[in-house]
């Protein structure tokens, strides 16, 4: 179960590599989940020691764009009392990196989740074969 793996107890660098695979997995599943030529959105909510809270789905798009609904994701947030945000879409087009909307929606919705003293840990975009980070790709 997503919880058990997300939750944090004083663990070794392997156990936080199995955390951060489950997390992963759990996200893919859901994103790219049927009907697949559609952008899906989907986050997950933790506390201040990395450990989940919750999550919910950010919408779905159409083949090219999804728009995140902030004040939703950021209430859903507010109503797990989360310190953090982890946020993944699909890229139905198998194109993994970020378009110049992905990048504009992710800081803005950083510099808001920030005024609520909520961390937008990172923005993982899915294709069927691979997975993007902005916060490892520096965008975030």
């Amino acid at each position: 179960m997503l919880s058990q793996a997300l939750t944090r107890n004083r663990e070794s660098p392997l156990a936080q590599d199995q955390r951060a695979a489950a997390m992963i997995a759990y996200l893919r599943s859901l994103v790219l989940a049927p009907p697949a030529q559609y952008e899906r959105g989907h986050a997950i909510f933790l506390d201040a020691h990395s450990a989940w809270l919750g999550d919910a789905p950010c919408g779905i798009g159409t083949m090219t764009t999804l728009a995140i609904p902030m004040r939703a994701l950021l209430g859903d947030a507010l109503r797990h009392d989360a310190a953090g945000i982890i946020l993944a879409h699909s890229h139905p087009s198998g194109h993994c990196r970020p378009s110049g909307c992905d990048i504009a929606t992710t800081r803005r919705l950083a510099e808001i989740a920030r005024a609520l003293d909520i961390t937008l840990i990172d923005h993982l975009i899915f294709t069927t074969d691979a997975v993007y980070s902005m916060r490892a790709g520096g965008l975030l």
